[in-house]
């Protein structure tokens, strides 16, 4: 690379004080709860597999805990990629940045108290009326209390997204300029118009509009539980309950997303610039993203016709527009630049993998021929889990890599490399056995399993303890770093 390329750690991205100890308790508490929630995982598949004794009544309380804390550790991990990097371009202040964090903290401890010391074991979708019909295996408070810990987390991020909208719109003048709505049909496109900024505002619009969607189902049942003669429309509620799902799981890869357009020029010398595809790819992702949902309701027979059909027509393409103008950016920047491969770009080209090879079983369940036979399969939870585990997961990776790295100056290790190659074979093992026990039937959310079933969970045990033993590896890997002085060997990181 040439001398004139940019610094591993500009300037822009110091931290005070304060600052630095509020993105540290983000990382380390990311890392915390997704290293237990992988442990919840492994349970499962190891009582699938009766190589652990788990009753029926534990494991789905456990099944309830993994499912709302994998997506909010993701979120809240993916929320501090977001701020450290929006905030080289907006204003953005600390204190929402914390309440956001404590917020999430107070609802994860209300969510495992519901699920462990009152059994709720609703799943995350909490579908109404199911949470206050529990056929006495929980009682009503078990139920509200996990229900308040969803508002309390969702409070704290629409606080997270008022105070970066703000920031935005100071700046840009208004959300749809900083999108840059303005070069879709013409004029020059700003090719320094940060990707960063176009990212951040497209989560800033859509996951708004899903967490407030979110906030009115849940005070809605919230008041059902306690005043059952306030009936809902239990249709309403479904439409909501699963638009606010969709996007707010969605979001956590465009958050994530920002680390990829901000490291990797770090590590091939080329700057990430905009261009009218790009933007268009970012636009259409925006209005996409909020109509795709009614994909999730296709059995609902009484949802609207035409809701359905464009759920349908949306599956095939709302994945796309993003995904393709990132990873075409992301190869170009890579093609001949004799790119330095650190630990940070290893994980960084690995999402772009993970986030590509997770679109496709996705988009075959979309089809209503395939979904109806398979997405009460294994073959859904493969195929989420694969983005996740693959695609986000190594975006938010990386960004704590980078993170770490500036305070400790050290270089990637023998130990890094192996870690990574291993991530990336108990990943895929993981993945696989979901997929493949999809693929013959499998069902989800089934506590005991045949006989015939359990090569498929055994198989995906093996590649849960590989996973974990990696994710403590990197665990210790970045904490060791941001436990380091401020500053401590940044200069060892100039991109040379």
């Amino acid at each position: 690379m040439s001398a004139a390329s940019p610094v591993m750690h500009p300037e822009s991205e110091s931290l005070g004080r304060g600052e630095r100890i509020a993105v540290n308790f983000y990382v380390v508490s990311g890392l915390v709860v997704f290293v237990l929630m992988m442990l919840l995982g492994l349970v499962m598949r190891m009582a699938q597999g009766t190589w652990l004794d788990v009753g029926p009544v534990l494991f789905y309380q456990i099944m309830t805990a993994h499912g709302a804390g994998m997506v909010g550790a993701a979120s809240i991990a993916a929320s501090a990629v977001m701020w450290f990097f929006l905030r080289k371009y907006v204003r953005l202040r600390l204190a929402p940045f914390v309440a956001n964090l404590v917020l999430f903290v107070l609802g994860a401890v209300a969510i495992l108290a519901a699920t462990f010391i009152g059994q709720y074991a609703g799943a995350w979708t909490f579908l109404y009326p199911l949470p206050v019909h529990s056929m006495g295996l929980w009682s009503t408070d078990a139920a509200a209390l996990f229900m308040l810990g969803y508002l309390l987390i969702g409070v704290g991020f629409l606080l997270f997204y008022l105070d970066a909208m703000l920031a935005v719109v100071r700046r840009y003048g208004n959300l749809g300029r900083a999108l840059g709505l303005q070069w879709l049909f013409g004029g020059e496109v700003d090719r320094a118009h940060p990707p960063a900024v176009v990212a951040a505002t497209m989560v800033i619009i859509t996951n708004s509009l899903g967490i407030l969607a979110g906030a009115v189902v849940l005070v809605m049942c919230l008041i059902n539980a306690y005043f059952p003669s306030v009936a809902l429309n239990a249709l309403l509620a479904k439409n909501l309950i699963y638009f606010f799902g969709h996007v707010f799981i969605n979001e956590t890869i465009y958050m994530s997303v920002i680390a990829v357009y901000e490291l990797l020029p770090r590590f091939t010398g080329r700057p990430w610039s905009v261009s009218r595809p790009f933007l268009w790819g970012w636009a259409a992702s925006t209005v996409m993203v909020l109509i795709v949902y009614p994909h999730h309701l296709l059995m609902d027979y009484v949802m609207p016709h035409w809701m359905l059909v464009m759920g349908q027509v949306i599956s095939y393409a709302s994945g796309l527009p993003v995904f393709v103008v990132t990873a075409y950016g992301a190869l170009t920047n890579i093609h001949r630049s004799g790119i330095r491969w650190d630990m940070p770009a290893r994980l960084v080209i690995l999402s772009m993998f993970g986030w590509a090879a997770g679109i496709v079983p996705a988009i075959l369940d979309g089809m209503i021929s395939v979904n109806k036979v398979m997405h009460n399969t294994q073959w859904v939870p493969g195929h989420f889990h694969f983005y996740l585990l693959l695609g986000v997961l190594p975006m938010i990776l990386a960004f704590m890599y980078h993170l770490s790295g500036s305070r400790s100056g050290a270089r990637e290790s023998a130990g890094d490399r192996v870690a990574f190659f291993v991530y990336l074979a108990g990943g895929l093992g993981f993945v696989l056995a979901f997929l493949a026990a999809g693929h013959a039937s499998v069902p989800r959310r089934f506590a005991v399993h045949l006989p015939e079933w359990m090569p498929y969970d055994r198989a995906g045990s093996v590649g849960a303890m590989l996973l974990i033993v990696t994710m403590l590896v990197f665990t210790a890997r970045i904490v060791a770093g941001l436990l380091k002085a401020p500053g401590d060997g940044a200069a060892a990181h100039a991109v040379r």
